[in-house]
Formats: C-alpha cells, structure tokens, sequence
C-alpha cells in the first residue's frame, strides 16, 4: 500500500498563504508514517485566454485530478478577497464535480487556512466560507481545538476554525510564533486523523 498523504492545496498571492502551508507540511510530517505534498492552482484571467503554463516556472507544482483524490486528507489555503476565498481557488473547486459525483472525497479529514492583510480583514468568514465545498464532497471537517495554547495567546492569527495570518497591507509580515505553532499542531492533527481513517 502507498504511502499516504495530506494534500495542502493553497493559492497564495503575495506568498504569505504559502508560508501557512509550509507551516502546515512540517507539522504533517511530524505526524510520521504520511507525507505532506504541497499543491498549487494557477491564477485565473479576466478573459477567455491561458493565464499561466501548465507547469509553473517555479514553487509547487499545480494539482492535479490524481492529487486530489487519492490524498488521505486535504488542508486547504487561500487569502482572502472581501471575506471569501479567491478566485484561482475558487474555480478549482468550481471543476471537481466529477469527484463529487463519484463521492471520491467523501469521509477523508478536511481544514482549512488563510492570510489576510488586516487583522479584520475577513479570516474567519474566509474559513467558513472554504469549509462549504468540502462540506458538499462529505470531508470531516478538522479545526484547532482550544488545547492549543497559541489560541489563547495570539495577537495576530489563528482560529479554531483553522491557521490564519496577518501579513499586513504590503503582504510581507513574517508567521508569528504563536501562527507557526498553531500550523503545525494544525498539520499533526489533520495528519493523525488522515492516518486514522486511511484504508
């Protein structure tokens, strides 16, 4: 049997969505016995037109059909755009209907992450708002429970409902160590049930 593995699939702008799910990788691989692979989407045009190449220059590689339904659970990451996720991330999901009508996601372990460039710049209806989709494919939702001490301490990101970032208007702040703790035990736990619930 394969190795399993969590699929973090994200679409980061400015790179600060990218920094949670490198976050959320170690803590996967803390879990042991289960990989963490790092996923991507391409950005979306304004007109009917090929926005990116099919293989991006650099960073992870887009994810594909395969990716998605063969992970063991799926952590997925967006910025937010007026409280909602954005549009590349968006549109991806837009395309999984297949998968959905085949129930190929259905009783894997799901969460979510997100970064915003104002501390209420939308985090938590930006996770809410991911967690409907996944709802649809009949994932197990997986959050952060309030064991977690960084929830109670944190002055910038981070929610029960899942990591969150503040990256500040220029999208350049680094993770606070409160918003890298919480990734990872995020990762560990998604990891775990993953683990668990793998056939």
């Amino acid at each position: 049997m394969p190795t399993p593995y969590v699929l973090i699939l994200y679409y980061s702008h400015k790179g600060s969505t990218k920094q949670l799910a490198s976050a959320i990788a170690r803590g996967v691989e803390q879990a042991g016995n289960i990989e963490a692979r790092l996923r991507t989407v391409p950005k979306v045009a304004p007109v009917t037109q090929v926005a990116e190449p099919a293989i991006p220059d650099d960073g992870d590689l887009y994810c594909t059909e395969d990716d998605l339904i063969n992970c063991a659970g799926l952590a997925l990451g967006s910025p937010t755009r007026f409280g909602n996720m954005a549009a590349p991330l968006k549109y991806f999901l837009d395309g999984t209907a297949t998968q959905w009508v085949n129930g190929q996601l259905i009783g894997k372990p799901a969460g979510v992450f997100t970064s915003t460039s104002s501390m209420h710049g939308g985090q938590e209806s930006t996770l809410l708002s991911m967690m409907v989709p996944l709802l649809h494919h009949g994932m197990v939702l997986c959050g952060i429970p309030y064991a977690e001490q960084a929830l109670h301490t944190t002055a910038t990101g981070g929610t029960p409902y899942g990591p969150s970032h503040l990256a500040g208007s220029d999208g350049t702040t680094q993770l606070s160590q409160e918003e890298k703790a919480l990734c990872v035990a995020f990762g560990k736990r998604l990891a775990t049930l993953a683990k668990k619930l793998y056939d």
